[in-house]
Parts: structure tokens; C-alpha cells; sequence
């Protein structure tokens, strides 16, 4: 057979590629070898259909979209978890801005923590992937511009609440017009401005009760009015959740305590326990076994609020929601603890005299270890830097309530009007 009797197959090659592939495929499927028609002069496949889907598919890479999101997360609590955990469901990898300190003193009153203690909280969420410090308290053209070419942004997120500046504007107005802008629901039921009101309204019920000379009536009816509005659900605890247990053969680490008022501190013990395993699992104490321990009017944050704070802790594996005060031996075996560890800083608990250690059994089975705590902030530390701005934070706080107040009643009116529509 000559070259020119064999044009037949050229041209189908390249007039009916498709056809072309089918008859190979048959070929091969018949165990013929494509060397048979190499015979006719034709090239090495491959390089006469370099972009043929036919023979091979080119591996696509698709684009991972980089979200951003910018707050003060002063005071932290699980309504800025759970408001970064759906920002990163927008995208890939979720970029978080913090606020300086100085933007904040301009625009809100004097933070709380400071921003190392803020960076702490925000790099130990579990759906944080960067970080940027000093972030601008409300995005410039400069800022934006820098957000979309250095940092490769493709969206600016922020909740449905409104975030003005002094001057009444909206501190996301360009984004929304350069229309790189996406909006999720704000988390109700908890707020940085309901957290200071609840800590400076506790406070004032422990003095008010030390003068009492231990009228728990009147010691109850301080409490209620703090009760918090957060209405737990277990879709929310699954979405805050890894989902995963403890491989064969881990080494379980348990740690435990209240885990009121979520701060630095607490991230950085968390950190320093998993380290020492493949599996932390922390303890949350109930309400009650806080009150006992620490007074009535403490926890500030009720279990399910600090139960979600921990969970959103990159270094959390589970928790135990209402772990018992004391650690027994049935509960090391039932949870396959290998290790029990507590921070050299803590709450003091002056109101047990005479108690047993709660450490007493792992300590007598030779696995419970001390850990040198990272940061000496305490729950107690953070209130007492609120009662001693008390005037700074309750003008903050009146007019952070009023902006508050108005979200609320415009979301109301806006039920309302969607209900009439219908």
C-alpha cells in the first residue's frame, strides 16, 4: 500500500476528527496497534492534536476565590465566629482584617483588648486562612485597590447590620459600587454592646449583693435581668463542629474550665494542649458549677455561648458541653483520655473552702500535667478593664444600643412589609 492511497485517512483526521477517534478506540478495543497507522505517514498523535479532548484532557485548575472580611472583634464572642464561618463559605480562603487600635478610638470609643489579644482570637478560628493587622475601620479606594491587586480579593463581606462612619456614610459603599460586595446574616441574640452591658450590670450585682448581707432574693433578681437572648440549636453547634472523632490509637488530651468571656488567653492554653496529643477534647462547665465555684453572678456568658466560642477554636477537636467539676476515672475511660492538663493561670475559686482537688484521680493515675500559661489574662482581668473605663463604655455602649435599636426596628418594618406584599 503507497503513501498516496492512505490519503483517505488524513483527511478524515482532519475533517471528522470524532470519527477519526472512534475508529481508533475501536482499533485499540480489537487489540490493533496504532503503529499500524503510523505506517501511512502520519505523526505521533499527540502532536498532531496537541488541545484533542479525545486523547487527553488537560487538567483545569480552578480559580480559588479569596474573600475578605475586616472587623474590631473586640470582645470576641461566637457571633463573630459564626459571621467569619459564613463569610468563608462565600469563597476559598477567607482573608480577615482587624481594625487598629487608633481607627477604633476614632470611630467607636476605646477597645477592650488590645490588638495583639484580638489577633490571638481571630488566627485561632478554625476558618480563618490570613490575617491583615491594622486594617482600616472603613475601605478607602487606597485600601480597596490594595485588597484586590496585592491581596487578590474577589469579594469585600459584611453583615446585613449597618456599619456607619462619624459622618453618617456607609463604611462599605465603594465595594457595594465596585460591585465586589456580598452581605450575610448577622448573628442576633448576642452583641460586643449586650456583652459590656452584661459584665457592668454583673458587676454592680456583686456589689449590690455583698451589701446585701447574702439576700439571695434580691441576688436572684439582679440575675435574670442578664439572662441572654441566644436560642441554641443543634444545626448551629454541627455547623461549628468538626464532625470528627478521634482516629485508633490517638493520644487524647482533655483540658477543661468555664471559658467565659472567650479571650487570648484561653486560645493559647488551647494551642499548648494540642500540641501535647492528636486530639483535644475540652471540658465546658455548667452555669452551675460556675456559680459555684465563682460566685452567682458569674458566668457572664451562659454554657451554650461559650460552648460555640470553643468550638470555633481551630485547636478544638470536641467539647464536652456541662463537664463535671471533678475528673473521674469513668469519664477518663469512657473518653479514652491519655493526658488531663490545666494552665497555671486561672479564675481564683476563694468560694470552696476546703474542697476536694477536682485533679485528684488523674493525678493519682500519673497522667495529669501542668501548663505553663502563655498570656496572663483572666476573665476577671477583662472585666475590670471595662469598670475602670466605666463612663467610656457606657457612652459607647448608649450609642451603639441606639444604632442597635434602629437595625432591629427597620428589620421589623421590613417583615412587615414583605408580610403585606404577600
Amino acid at each position: 500500500m503507497d503513501y498516496e492511497s492512505t490519503g483517505w485517512i488524513r483527511d478524515v483526521m482532519y475533517q471528522s476528527p470524532h470519527l477519526f477517534g472512534g475508529i481508533m478506540i475501536t482499533a485499540a478495543l480489537f487489540g490493533l496497534s496504532t503503529s499500524y497507522f503510523g505506517r501511512f505517514g502520519l505523526f505521533s498523535l499527540p502532536h498532531v492534536w496537541p488541545n484533542s479532548g479525545i486523547f487527553y484532557e488537560k487538567a483545569k485548575q480552578k480559580k480559588r476565590i479569596r474573600v475578605y472580611m475586616d472587623g474590631c472583634f473586640d470582645l470576641m464572642h461566637y457571633g463573630h465566629a459564626n459571621a467569619l464561618r459564613q463569610a468563608k463559605a462565600l469563597g476559598d480562603e477567607l482573608v480577615v482584617g482587624v481594625v487598629s487600635d487608633e481607627e477604633i478610638i476614632a470611630n467607636k470609643g476605646p477597645p477592650v483588648l488590645s490588638m495583639d489579644e484580638r489577633l490571638a482570637l481571630v488566627s485561632g478560628l478554625k476558618w480563618v486562612d490570613q490575617v491583615i493587622v491594622n486594617a482600616p475601620y472603613a475601605i478607602t479606594e487606597q485600601f480597596m485597590n490594595t485588597l484586590f491587586n496585592e491581596h487578590k480579593i474577589d469579594y469585600i463581606i459584611h453583615g446585613d447590620d449597618p456599619c456607619l462612619l462619624p459622618d453618617g456614610t456607609d463604611a462599605y459603599a465603594l465595594a457595594k459600587k465596585a460591585g465586589r460586595y456580598k452581605q450575610i446574616k448577622r448573628t442576633e441574640g448576642v452583641s460586643s454592646t449586650d456583652i459590656v452591658g452584661r459584665i457592668l450590670s454583673s458587676m454592680n450585682d456583686s456589689k449590690v449583693c455583698e451589701g446585701q448581707n447574702g439576700d439571695s432574693h434580691i441576688e436572684t433578681q439582679q440575675k435574670v435581668a442578664n439572662v441572654s437572648q441566644f436560642l441554641p440549636t443543634s444545626r448551629r453547634i454541627v455547623q461549628f463542629s468538626n464532625g470528627q472523632g478521634p482516629k485508633p490509637n490517638a493520644r487524647i488530651v482533655y483540658i477543661d474550665g468555664a471559658f467565659d468571656l472567650f479571650h487570648a488567653g484561653h486560645v493559647e492554653i488551647l494551642k499548648s494542649a494540642r500540641q501535647l496529643g492528636d486530639f483535644l477534647l475540652v471540658g465546658v462547665y455548667s452555669e452551675q458549677t460556675v456559680s459555684e465555684h465563682r460566685g452567682n453572678h458569674h458566668p457572664i456568658m451562659h454554657l451554650h455561648e461559650r460552648s460555640l466560642s470553643v468550638l470555633a477554636c481551630r485547636y478544638v477537636d470536641e467539647i464536652i458541653i456541662g463537664a463535671p467539676w471533678e475528673i473521674t476515672k469513668d469519664m477518663i475511660t469512657t473518653f479514652n483520655i491519655s493526658l488531663v492538663v490545666h494552665g497555671t493561670v486561672s479564675e481564683s475559686n476563694s468560694l470552696q473552702t476546703n474542697e476536694t482537688d477536682p485533679y485528684a484521680v488523674p493525678k493519682s493515675m500519673g497522667i495529669f500535667r501542668m501548663l505553663q500559661s502563655p498570656k496572663t489574662i483572666t476573665t476577671t482581668s477583662v472585666a475590670q478593664r471595662i469598670v475602670a473605663n466605666h463612663d467610656a463604655y457606657t457612652k459607647r455602649n448608649a450609642k451603639k444600643a441606639a444604632s442597635e435599636k434602629k437595625y432591629y426596628a427597620e428589620k421589623t418594618l421590613e417583615k412587615q412589609g414583605r408580610f403585606y406584599a404577600a
